[in-house]
């Protein structure tokens, strides 16, 4: 993203990854919307941007415009357009990502739980901290190892 590292972001995280054609539209969607975002009639420097098929991050640049309730209730409604148009899920906080390997997984929470207690997760696993808020923290504190994220409150981890 082109905008100041201290942005506001929002991650939302999809059900499932996005074909290519879907990546161009949602792309598109985003872009139109985030060229007009207003906030009490003042123009908000945003940008929007998609990672590896299934994240759509939203950011905007509070240094020249802070976002305000009723223009993030702007950006949920577009989100919610877009589950819609796409059949797909962007509000589910239990659907949680991580890496294996080079591969992003996701999976529910019950899966998770199961992956740990197989061993197949465990607190050196890379997962998606879709709770950062700037774009400085999209940057250092997104991808981390388990034992360092918001994960463990949820999961016991044998090893921490």
């Amino acid at each position: 993203m082109n905008i100041s590292e201290h942005s506001r972001i929002w991650i939302y995280q999809s059900d499932r990854v996005f074909t290519p054609g879907e990546t161009e539209l949602i792309k598109e969607r985003l872009d139109a919307f985030t060229a007009q975002w207003l906030a009490h009639g003042q123009e908000l420097l945003a940008q929007a941007e998609i990672r590896y098929n299934q994240f759509i991050i939203l950011g905007v640049d509070e240094q020249q415009a802070g976002a305000t309730g009723c223009s993030i209730d702007k950006s949920v409604k577009l989100m919610l357009d877009l589950e819609k148009e796409f059949n797909i899920s962007l509000f589910d906080r239990f659907q949680l990502a991580y890496r294996d390997g080079e591969e992003i997984r996701t999976c529910n929470r019950e899966e998770f739980q199961e992956l740990l207690s197989t061993g197949k997760i465990n607190g050196d696993t890379i997962v998606f901290n879709n709770l950062v808020s700037t774009i400085k923290a999209l940057e250092t504190k997104w991808q981390i190892p388990m034992r360092e994220s918001w994960h463990t409150n949820l999961f016991i981890l044998s090893e921490v």
